[in-house]
């Protein structure tokens, strides 16, 4: 019999875990499906640019998988259970339930109100591809001179007030952050960031506490801002499932993984992406990103390899190299930090800085086609006795 393996979420890292896992193990020796609620690869980190009305590139997972071997399952997931190893899931079929022998959870994250009154009702999200097209359709219904309101100073909330800046210059866009514009960038980049929001004509209300969202305003401390269309970008919450499984996870949801991206409390699950609790870097948690995803896939997919084989653990580098954040088409900055994500005074601002940021972006998708790019690929046998003996060799903390 098989051993199965699945894959829950089609995002960067689910894709590329699945693929890497096809290219690392023999076909007749594992059954991968690839578990995802939509039939096409969606890049996220471009979602600002098709709410500010840019059509992007259809990534269907049949042409990405197609030859690799993995089944495409198109279903949501609503459970599950990690003590009888089974994922309930629905379809257009209607429900089902899946049994796994190992289960890669890549649910990944998606916004949260962060509990402020009227956020849910009546701001808007850009983390997923149904919010992005619902903001796309109500900023196209806007008129001249319409107030737009981006919450929150982050990497999103920043390229997507100067991405629809630049889109629709008629509109008054304005970013309300809790802190400083650009306050954790080195000065070189922050000095560049404000810049291009001043050319845009981007309203910045800095240090801002924002308490409510009403459908004509956000309501901060002292006062309002009239907004016609608030987009809010403050943070991302894990997808609920595993916090309702008896797997370990953190009060945010996160499920608690070794340095191999196992569950600490369940072998036979990995966890990776935003849907992990990772140390990296200076004993630091991994923040939620597509900049780490990539490497806890890899990560997941060669230790899950690894074990079922007999092989050794590997170790796959997960450190940061730099912040890329895009300004709108024309212009970028290129923030370059630390191994644990703390800028440095280098910086990219020039007219390379928006090429830069882009080959990043088309790197991304193109390592959900290509998972083992550089590495030699050996598919390997799993071992007839799943209790054989892993390698000794010491496993990353």
């Amino acid at each position: 019999m098989k051993h199965r393996i699945i894959v829950l979420g089609a995002g960067y890292t689910g894709a590329i875990a699945a693929g890497r896992l096809a290219k690392r193990l023999r076909r007749e020796d594992v059954q991968i499906t690839l578990v995802n609620a939509e039939p096409d690869f969606v890049e996220r980190v471009r979602m600002h640019q098709l709410a500010a009305g840019q059509d992007l590139e259809p990534r269907p997972l049949a042409d990405l998988f197609a030859g690799t071997g993995v089944e495409i399952r198109l279903a949501r997931v609503t459970a599950v259970d990690t003590d009888r190893k089974t994922v309930a899931v629905i379809d257009a079929d209607g429900a089902d339930e899946l049994e796994y022998g190992t289960l890669v959870y890549a649910l990944g994250s998606g916004w949260t109100d962060n509990g402020v009154p009227g956020v849910a009702e009546h701001a808007y999200e850009i983390a997923s591809r149904p919010g992005a097209l619902r903001l796309r359709e109500h900023l196209a219904g806007l008129d001249a001179g319409r107030p737009v309101v981006v919450v929150g100073g982050g990497l999103t909330g920043l390229e997507g007030a100067t991405e629809i800046a630049e889109a629709r210059p008629d509109l008054k866009v304005a970013i309300a952050a809790r802190g400083g514009l650009g306050d954790w960038l080195s000065p070189k980049a922050r000095a560049h960031l404000r810049k291009a929001a001043a050319e845009l004509g981007i309203t910045v209300h800095e240090h801002t506490t924002v308490t409510g969202v009403e459908a004509g305003a956000v309501l901060v401390e002292g006062g309002s801002i009239p907004s016609a269309a608030t987009i809010w970008t403050t943070g991302f919450a894990v997808h609920p499932i595993a916090a309702a499984t008896s797997m370990d996870v953190t009060d945010s949801g996160q499920i608690v993984v070794d340095g191999t991206m196992r569950s600490v409390s369940h072998p036979d699950v990995y966890a990776i992406g935003d849907a992990a609790f990772a140390i990296g870097p200076c004993d630091k948690p991994l923040r939620m990103s597509c900049a780490s995803g990539g490497f806890t896939a890899m990560q997941a997919a060669d230790a899950i390899a690894a074990r079922l084989t007999g092989g050794k653990l590997p170790h796959v580098p997960i450190r940061y190299f730099q912040q890329c954040i895009s300004l709108g088409r024309e212009k970028a900055v290129i923030q370059f930090v630390t191994a644990d994500d703390r800028a440095v005074s280098a910086a990219l601002t020039g007219r390379f800085a928006p090429v830069y940021k882009e080959l990043i972006c088309k790197g991304a998708a193109w390592s959900v086609k290509n998972p083992t790019f550089g590495l030699p690929v050996r598919r390997r046998r799993i071992a007839h006795d799943k209790t054989a003996p892993i390698s000794t060799a010491k496993a990353p903390a």
